[in-house]
């Protein structure tokens, strides 16, 4: 009979060595032996298996970022095995070794998914290069996969904080100081204040820096999936589940996790991102298996926390626990002197994106930017900029319903005060009006989210 599968603890990883789950798959005892404790100490898990079924039994079951594989195993070899886990759809590196090979050999099992192919007996740092090079691979796998997904996010953040006033002073020190520790960090702010630009600056400044940055806006991701998606899933989790899919929580490994919205999270996904944090392991659905996590925490929320965690809609250990650091951002109508910087920072970097000219704006259409109370923050500047860009002149009438009194003709607004909560109000109406009341078409014109527009018309319904 053959041994049963084994497996080291999770150790932390060697500090130059990504922190990774092996899988050595070996019919020889020693040979397993010697790798899982060669392995285990420097990229953190290793499990062990005799044959290439005690293999696949693991594999269906856990996720592995590299197979070390004998080509000579009892019953099914090793190159047979595996076409079949690339049949399944396992994407990692495999390292196969054996001590009886030839050309043909090996071309059979390159051609088969092999990513490295190493002859025994074999020096220690032979196998030891071997494996780091395919986590290195694994790794630059897992930041493409990032790059593309950052890419294709629809409104990405435009450059860097801007702003020379005092409440971005404050801002930009705050998250200085922040970035260099590496605790869990809660961001407030309305919607459009730029969360997910000051938590890229948190990680741009950190010493995750150099590892990825990935978002995720739980207020629209679906309810049924969201659990899939931060933590992976493995093969027949769930009908339609047909290959294994690593989560969110795995491509942020050594970098930043971006919760934006988390107050949007479901009540059961909020006890399981608790036990993330607090034992820094996560359970892909399905699987047996708790990967160690490397991955920093920063949440986001455009609503009072304390107040849905005070009415029971969110869990209040999971708020202490992400409140550990908490940054507030300023709505941008308490830092309007910021305006002009922004429009001239959005022009600069939109219209070459667009590929259109730039627009100039004037002293007197400024001032019109500066009398406007921005519901939609700092989001809804860029959408106008983008919009007026896109125009060939400042479309100012997008703000006002009716033309605004010139912010320097001091007579004129002693006679014609300007009542900026009115405008707001008819503006938005205005909008609402010509989408025929549909609020969620009417919160993208605006640049808001759905919830602060009914919160607006809530407010407005109030006697």
């Amino acid at each position: 009979m053959n041994p049963s599968p084994t497996s080291s603890p999770g150790a932390p990883a060697s500090a130059d060595w990504p922190l990774a789950c092996v899988l050595v798959v070996d019919d020889e005892a020693g040979m397993r032996s010697f790798l899982e404790k060669t392995l285990a100490r420097r990229c953190g898990e290793v499990r062990c298996a005799a044959s290439a079924e005690e293999a696949d039994a693991l594999v269906r079951k856990h996720r592995f970022d590299l197979v070390i594989l004998d080509i000579t195993l009892p019953g099914k070899s090793g190159i047979a095995w595996l076409k079949e886990l690339r049949d399944l759809g396992f994407a990692g590196e495999v390292v196969l070794i054996t001590a009886f090979a030839d050309l043909d050999t090996a071309i059979e099992a390159l051609r088969a998914g092999a990513s490295d192919f190493i002859l025994k007996p074999f020096r220690l740092t032979q196998i030891l290069n071997a494996v780091k090079h395919g986590l290195e691979r694994a790794l630059l796998k897992r930041e493409n996969w990032v790059l593309r997904r950052t890419l294709s996010q629809r409104t990405p953040p435009v450059g860097n904080l801007v702003g020379r006033s005092s409440a971005m002073h404050a801002l930009e020190a705050a998250l200085q100081r922040v970035a260099m520790v590496d605790s869990t960090v809660l961001i407030r702010g309305e919607s459009g204040t730029g969360k997910e630009l000051a938590a890229r600056t948190l990680h741009h400044n950190s010493p995750r820096a150099q590892g990825p940055f990935v978002p995720v806006n739980c207020a629209t991701m679906s309810p049924e999936l969201i659990e899939s998606e931060l933590f992976g899933h493995a093969r027949g989790a769930f009908a339609g589940a047909t290959k294994s899919r690593d989560g969110l929580f795995y491509y942020a490994q050594g970098g930043t996790l971006f919760l934006d919205e988390v107050g949007e999270l479901p009540l059961p996904l909020q006890a399981a991102l608790l036990r993330v944090l607090e034992e820094r392991k996560v359970r892909p659905v399905g699987s047996e298996q708790e990967l160690p996590v490397d991955v920093r925490i920063v949440a986001a929320t455009s609503h009072p926390l304390a107040d849905e965690a005070a009415a029971g809609h969110f869990r209040k250990d999971l708020f202490y626990r992400l409140q550990v650091v908490e940054i507030e951002l300023p709505p941008l109508r308490r830092h309007k002197e910021d305006i002009p910087d922004l429009v001239a920072h959005f022009i600069d970097v939109l219209a070459p994106r667009l590929g259109l000219d730039a627009i100039g704006v004037s002293e007197t259409e400024m001032g019109y930017l500066q009398q406007y109370d921005w519901p939609g923050n700092v989001r809804e500047l860029r959408n106008l900029i983008e919009r007026s860009l896109i125009l060939g002149a400042l479309n100012v009438s997008a703000l006002y319903p009716r033309p605004p009194v010139p912010p320097e003709d001091n007579s004129a607004a002693a006679h014609h005060p300007v009542e900026l909560h009115a405008m707001e109000r008819q503006h938005i109406l205005t909008v609402l009006e010509s989408v025929q009341g549909d609020k969620t078409r009417a919160a993208r014109l605006l640049g808001i989210s759905r919830r602060t527009l009914e919160r607006r018309c809530a407010e407005w319904a109030q006697p």
